[in-house]
């Protein structure tokens, strides 16, 4: 089905909210890298063999990863007009268990965690509305970990299902994508993005806009974005996480992008080290391709954008914009002289954007919610949020994003709960 209008984009939005919220029980395994290497797999092919035993109607499906890696494998369960209650530490007993409970119409109490009635998403007004009730679990924000946090890039992470296109056009995905191709201008995205002050999330911090502005401004036959999604430092795995969980939040940023500076082919560049990113990435963009929302005429709109993936060998370098272009040229990843800088003269001498996974995703949601309500969070020179990976020698592992101004203490102390064993950080 091929998404042309608004009407079109609500029937598969109704049809994700169907998948989104059955009129059934739902179970939600968190299968992202950390999930699986914790047992999710398992987890997940138990629930299924014992509904199937017990001949229980239930959705058994998959979600990204929920932020505490620490606490994996993760399960929701969601029933009709009831809280999504998440379990934590969950094993293949826990799986026959909690369908024994399931089949005898009660709710599985062991290894309860949290629950959500509600979560604020930006881009669907509304929010997400589980519902009501069970008040003897604590709420998902009364948790320590994630208390502070503030979900932009992270908001559907662990609740969706990343191979369902459905579901997350039915979280509002790809909305702001045909109110851009229909009545918004390059240079009015140039002006959104330039007054909510985004800056790069790669490292440097350049003001995104500025960099957009001069691609857009270079006169060429042929322009380029990249996704800079080679994370060189070893703890680092915000952006894995980020395409593991949401993969269609990135392209739609990407795909904003390119009609601001008027790009026709866009390039994820991302180590092999991430085969389950990597093999996300590939069904969001062929879905995406289905829906018309890649490739010729993009919502008979008259712009065509294309995104193809390249694997990098996982040199630490790469990471640097001008040794990933050379890499994706098929040259020794080597740094090279600036100026002229990419946006000018980059892949294959054609002026090129790169930005890295996280500043991608955050362009969909400031062109839904306006940059004024962007600003509202940050510091003065730095808006929005930051996701941090917490690893080591702490208490609490995991993803967390949090408003920039935020201390490290409160991170670490707060949020991580301090190093093992109380030891000093």
């Amino acid at each position: 089905m091929r998404v042309t209008s608004i009407s079109s984009l609500k029937k598969t939005k109704n049809r994700g909210l169907k998948s989104l919220f059955p009129s059934k029980t739902r179970l939600s395994v968190g299968l992202g890298s950390c999930g699986i290497a914790a047992g999710a797999e398992s987890v997940y092919n138990a629930l299924k063999k014992e509904a199937a035993k017990r001949k229980l109607d239930v959705v058994i499906t998959k979600t990204g990863c929920l932020g505490f890696c620490g606490e994996e494998p993760l399960v929701n369960l969601m029933k009709p007009r009831s809280p999504l209650v998440v379990y934590h530490r969950f094993n293949e007993e826990d799986a026959k268990e909690i369908i024994t409970q399931l089949a005898a119409k009660k709710i599985y109490e062991k290894k309860v965690f949290c629950k959500i009635e509600e979560m604020e998403n930006f881009t669907e007004p509304k929010g997400i509305k589980f519902g009501k009730g069970l008040k003897n679990i604590p709420h998902f924000y009364d948790i320590p970990f994630y208390k502070k946090q503030k979900k932009i890039v992270l908001r559907e992470s662990g609740l969706i299902d990343p191979e369902s296109i459905d579901e997350y056009i039915a979280v509002g995905g790809y909305s702001t994508i045909l109110k851009v191709l229909s009545s918004v201008s390059p240079d009015s995205i140039l002006k959104v993005i330039g007054d909510s002050g985004l800056r790069g999330r790669g490292g440097a911090g350049f003001p995104t806009a500025i960099k957009w502005g001069i691609a857009r401004k270079t006169k060429s036959d042929k322009k380029y974005i990249i996704c800079n999604a080679d994370e060189g430092d070893p703890g680092a795995y915000m952006n894995r996480n980020e395409m593991e969980g949401d993969p269609h939040m990135l392209i739609e940023g990407m795909i904003i992008g390119a009609f601001a500076i008027g790009a026709e082919e866009g390039i994820i560049y991302i180590r092999t080290e991430y085969p389950l990113a990597i093999e996300r990435l590939k069904i969001a963009l062929e879905q995406a391709r289905s829906y018309g929302l890649l490739g010729k005429n993009i919502c008979n709109s008259g712009f065509t954008f294309d995104i193809h993936i390249v694997c990098g060998a996982g040199a630490f370098v790469c990471g640097e914009e001008t040794a990933l272009i050379a890499s994706i040229e098929g040259y020794s990843g080597r740094p090279r002289p600036r100026p002229p800088f990419p946006a000018v003269s980059g892949l294959n001498g054609k002026p090129t954007i790169i930005n890295n996974v996280e500043t991608w995703c955050n362009v969909p949601v400031i062109l839904a919610k306006g940059a004024k309500w962007f600003r509202t969070t940050g510091t003065e020179e730095c808006k929005g949020t930051k996701v941090f990976s917490l690893v080591g020698k702490i208490n609490r592992v995991g993803l967390v994003e949090v408003p920039m101004g935020i201390t490290l203490k409160e991170i670490i102390y707060e949020m991580g709960g301090g190093g093992i064993k109380g030891k000093k950080i």
